[in-house]
């Protein structure tokens, strides 16, 4: 009781603030003692708040900062990290960072491709981490095919829950067991259910969400505006969604994959010039996806279905890769998920409870969209970036299916029918110091432009959970982010569906409390729009 009166009390004391305030805190030094002693008084337990001066604080603040990039020397670290426990302890976080001018950095599952959700490129940014991995519960209700997950949860732990609670229940969402369910469905969220079921956000019933004054919303009192705007418009930029209702989707209680390599001289430039026209045109069914890599073309498939009929889709659209009886295994979706994590449906199924097993690396991804097959020339020149010493890896996942009959407006994700399929530019490395840095960023941004005259344009469109600081970072006018600086890099991410999303930002965070480098603006009240 005394801890919901605290919460009270912060919540009234916010009703007077504005952006002037928050600026004026800031402006005035507001002191972390200061942001530490709210917390307190709002009922945080001191051990869920650790400080720079704190013993766990570097352990808690690598715990599941994935990309090494941001967590290196020099980096601006965030002035306190708060564990949140319960609802109350993030609602107190977002009171508490407005009152003295702490900004808040959000993070779940700690897989931000520009570590955007522990880590600020502004070394004046006074910043806290909120941290939701305590708020992991995942609940299934078999019998309604549905769940209620929390956003700290991964999708390896929601994945396990819905496979112990049915065989024959699914919920699509990607192949990373690690990432967090939180920036996941933030931005859409997509894998190997895709082609069948949509996205992960297209399958939201209801979330639960702190907005900008700390008050706790769901579906209904939050509105559907600002419900839309969450599920893929980005994560960290409305408020901080604590727990997500899932739709679950059937699954037959038998499904079949396989995993074929074709090098170069198996002709796999052919293999992958024909794949662009043929798996976004497979029954939906059937997902067939490809890593390339080094000398290789690594072709991996899903089908809702038995071996028998798998091959004969295979022999019927795409003879040409020879799949045989022997690629093929039949196992049950929850197995799958095991399946494409780690190449093996034999290994054990609490793998995809381990939160801890993934090694920490230094990484740079960047994306496209690509609405007409790529010629073979261009995939011939791309061998001799693949195969360089300090090369990485592309992906190439294939849309059509549900995903084209799902309206671009539909969700603020607008990549829909036209889509061939996403192309994702990813490089890893573990070597420490600047020359390595340049050298793996200087590859990526280097096949990235090689391959521009054959992608989507005006704008060249990406995926915003593959986030990509090279499109554009937000600048500030006055306290607020710029709406013109935004549109930059936003309508990249959200095509049309940007300046609705500004609009909705605007609505329910005004004074722009909820941001980082590439975070959604608000739109300026000069421009209007009509449903808001």
């Amino acid at each position: 009781m005394a801890r919901t009166r605290a919460i009270l009390h912060l919540l009234l004391a916010l009703c007077s603030l504005s952006s002037s305030n928050i600026a004026a805190a800031s402006a005035s030094g507001a002191t972390t003692d200061a942001f530490i002693g709210c917390l307190a008084a709002a009922g945080v337990p001191p051990h869920l708040v650790q400080t720079p001066a704190s013993p766990s604080y570097a352990a808690l603040l690598l715990s599941s900062g994935r990309n090494l990039r941001y967590v290196a020397p020099g980096t601006a670290r965030p002035l306190a990290i708060v564990a949140a426990a319960e609802p109350a302890h993030a609602q107190a976080a977002v009171v508490c960072g407005r009152r003295h001018g702490v900004r808040l950095r959000v993070r779940s599952g700690g897989h931000d491709y520009e570590g955007l959700s522990y880590s600020s490129l502004d070394p004046r940014e006074r910043f806290a981490v909120l941290d939701l991995a305590a708020l992991r519960g995942v609940r299934v209700d078999a019998a309604h095919a549905e769940a209620w997950a929390e956003s700290g949860a991964t999708l390896g732990e929601v994945y396990y829950a819905v496979g112990a609670a049915s065989p024959a229940l699914a919920f699509p969402a990607g192949v990373c067991p690690t990432v967090g369910v939180g920036g996941h469905i933030s931005g859409g969220g997509f894998g190997t259910l895709m082609r069948r079921y949509g996205l992960a956000a297209d399958n939201v019933l209801d979330a639960v969400l702190v907005d900008a004054d700390g008050r706790l919303l769901n579906r209904t009192t939050m509105g559907e505006d600002l419900f839309w705007a969450i599920r893929g418009g980005g994560g960290e930029s409305f408020g901080v969604v604590l727990s997500w209702k899932l739709r679950l989707v059937p699954v037959p209680e038998t499904v079949t994959v396989f995993t074929v390599h074709r090098s170069r001289s198996q002709s796999a430039s052919d293999l992958i010039t024909k794949w662009q026209e043929i798996a976004p045109a497979l029954p939906r069914d059937l997902i067939l996806r490809v890593v390339v890599q080094n000398d290789h073309a690594q072709f991996e498939a899903l089908f809702l279905g038995r071996r028998g009929r798998l091959l004969d889709h295979m022999g019927a659209h795409f003879p040409e890769l020879g799949v045989t009886a022997a690629d093929c295994e039949e196992i049950s979706w929850i197995r799958s998920t095991v399946y494409f994590a780690f190449y093996s449906s034999a290994n054990p199924l609490e793998l995809l409870l381990n939160r801890t097993g993934e090694t920490g690396r230094f990484f740079k991804g960047k994306s496209d969209y690509v609405q007409e097959p790529i010629p073979r020339d261009a995939w011939e020149r791309a061998w001799s970036w693949l195969e360089k010493p300090e090369a990485g890896l592309l992906i190439l996942d294939p849309y059509g299916g549900r995903m084209h009959s799902i309206s671009p407006s539909a969700t603020p994700f607008p990549h829909r029918k036209g889509n061939l399929y996403n192309l994702q530019y990813y490089s890893y490395w573990f070597e420490n110091g600047t020359a390595a840095v340049e050298k793996r960023m200087s590859w990526v941004r280097g096949l990235y432009k090689e391959m521009e005259p054959y992608v989507c344009r005006n704008p060249r469109t990406g995926y915003v959970n593959y986030r990509d600081l090279d499109l554009g970072t937000n600048e500030l006018e006055g306290n607020v982010t710029s709406y013109a600086k935004g549109r930059i890099w936003g309508e990249k991410y959200f095509k049309g569906n940007f300046e609705r999303l500004a609009a909705v930002k605007a609505t329910v965070d005004p004074d722009d409390f909820f941001r980082n480098e590439q975070s959604i603006p608000p739109l300026p009240a000069a421009k209007g729009w009509s449903s808001i």
